[in-house]
């Protein structure tokens, strides 16, 4: 398993619901992550996301910017 593949967990701590996208803080430390709502396996989970949610994800890298983004996203369960 490489870096990018690894599971990471973090809290959401923006969300641009209108842009479809928003950022995560690691729970590791570190900058926050960019998302984008194409990381969820399901379009409409987006609208139900809040700040403060606690997502799990995988690293990987945004095409456009070359910044790391945020993929593979799903909730953790409370």
């Amino acid at each position: 398993m490489t870096e990018t593949e690894t599971t990471r967990t973090g809290k959401i701590v923006r969300l641009i619901s209108d842009r479809g996208f928003g950022f995560i803080k690691p729970d590791g430390g570190g900058s926050d992550i960019f998302f984008h709502v194409t990381g969820l396996p399901d379009v409409g989970t987006f609208e139900q996301l809040v700040e403060g949610d606690k997502l799990n994800y995988t690293e990987g890298t945004d095409q456009r910017s070359g910044k790391p983004r945020a993929e593979n996203l799903s909730l953790v369960a409370a």
